[in-house]
């Protein structure tokens, strides 16, 4: 059986709406990381939360990951086509 993992909190304005801040306990039991895509569920009794895929890379990690053997290289190896200045 998985240890339960509970917070009390309270609602706050954000912008327009409603938002609860989802503590770092919360988020870790959770699997929750920062760019994670969510679906948001009303159900009897309250609002379920569930994972709705992988967490979107960021730039910075993109570029980590790119490998010019693997992804092809240089995007114009040709040279020059028009009159481009170099």
């Amino acid at each position: 059986m998985i240890a339960t993992v509970t917070t009390e909190q309270t609602i706050q304005a954000w912008g327009n709406g409603l938002g609860v801040r989802i503590t770092a306990p919360i988020a870790k039991a959770a699997r929750f990381a920062r760019g994670l895509p969510i679906k948001v569920e009303v159900v009897e009794g309250g609002v379920f939360l569930r994972a709705a895929g992988k967490p979107q890379l960021t730039l910075a990690q993109k570029l980590k990951a790119f490998d010019p053997a693997i992804h092809g290289g240089e995007v114009m190896a040709t040279g020059r086509i028009g009159a481009e200045v170099f």
